[in-house]
């Protein structure tokens, strides 16, 4: 499946090489690949907070600091957070009060924190190992795509 979602943002991005158009666009088809998920966005790195950018779902929180809820932890350890049950993080920040899961994936690009991949699902324990590989990736790809587009002027 995530081959499928890698094949359509392949698309969806061509050859587009301004940073905010191609993560509008990252977010949309992530959030319309994916099944039991009700906010899916960007939240990017500015200083010493997580400043909120493209998204899918509800209104949200628009600064989290660094360290503080899911996305904050993940963004300070750069290292990815599968929440199973929400409720049960310590300092969960909601972006939509029916969220149950959340998966969290940091985007390098050139070596620095860029942003953050917020992912939310009203399910309990929705994302899996599986899901975190796949995500990474596509997030892996995307950062490639963001840093090519600051080398040639894009972003």
């Amino acid at each position: 499946n995530y081959r499928l979602v890698a094949s359509q943002l392949r698309q969806a991005l061509g050859d587009e090489a301004d940073a905010l158009a191609n993560a509008a666009n990252f977010i949309a088809v992530l959030y319309n690949a994916l099944d039991y998920v009700n906010w899916l966005g960007l939240y990017l790195a500015r200083g010493d907070e997580l400043v909120l950018g493209p998204f899918q779902g509800l209104a949200a929180v628009t600064r989290i600091a660094m360290g503080k809820g899911v996305c904050g932890v993940a963004a300070a350890a750069r290292k990815t957070q599968r929440v199973p049950d929400v409720h049960a993080f310590p300092g969960h920040i909601a972006c939509d009060i029916a969220s149950r899961s959340e998966i969290v994936v940091p985007l390098i690009v050139g070596g620095e924190l860029a942003a953050v991949l917020d992912v939310d699902s009203p399910s309990l324990d929705r994302f899996s190992a599986d899901d975190q590989a796949g995500l990474e990736r596509l997030c892996d790809r995307f950062a490639s795509l963001v840093a090519a587009g600051n080398r040639a002027g894009g972003a």
